[in-house]
């Protein structure tokens, strides 16, 4: 069992699904816990300000969804793959992106109703299916800081160094963001 987190991101109407992502994400991961809500600019385009948090959540959650949606019988002993569990959890975010309504096939950098994505899953390293832990971490406010809050002890992976440590050194200057009351 590890630690997953996941970045969750909206600048169309952003309150409206983000309490959809997070009601969808806590129904499929019980175990999951957020952080506060961000508001920041959009980095990369032009265009309305996103709010952002990241969720944590066990790798148990996963697996039971997973036995649950093709009703395996487990032996406790059994343990499924972390890579195989990262494929799986891809495809399932990617779902509940599809059932808030996310508009496939635009650019990178571009305007979403929703986008969430796997940041860590535990200590694991990987390029496929998906980069972990993912690049944008340590180079956007947006997830720095509420990963930083979360678990501010947590260390990067094959390092001393914790978020809250790069949040620090972070230059703060360069990208616009806030804590926001959201309910």
């Amino acid at each position: 069992m590890v630690d997953v987190y996941v970045g969750i991101g909206s600048n169309i109407q952003p309150g409206r699904h983000i309490k959809m992502a997070m009601e969808l994400l806590s129904a499929h991961f019980p175990s999951i816990e957020y952080s506060r809500v961000f508001e920041s600019e959009a980095v990369g385009f032009e265009g309305a300000n996103f709010l952002n948090l990241v969720g944590r959540f066990s790798s148990l959650d996963v697996e039971r969804s997973l036995v649950a949606s093709v009703n395996l019988e487990k032996d406790s002993g059994d343990k499924i793959e972390q890579s195989k569990l990262v494929a799986i959890l891809a495809q399932q975010l990617k779902q509940i992106e599809d059932d808030i309504g996310r508009v496939r096939g635009s650019e990178k950098f571009a305007a979403r109703n929703i986008d969430i994505d796997i940041l860590l899953f535990g200590e694991l390293k990987s390029e496929q299916p998906v980069q972990l832990p993912r690049g944008e971490i340590l180079e956007n406010a947006y997830v720095l800081w509420p990963l930083s809050e979360l678990s501010p002890n947590l260390t990067l992976p094959g390092l001393n160094t914790t978020y809250t440590e790069c949040w620090q050194r972070f230059d703060q200057d360069s990208q616009v963001i806030k804590p926001v009351d959201f309910r």
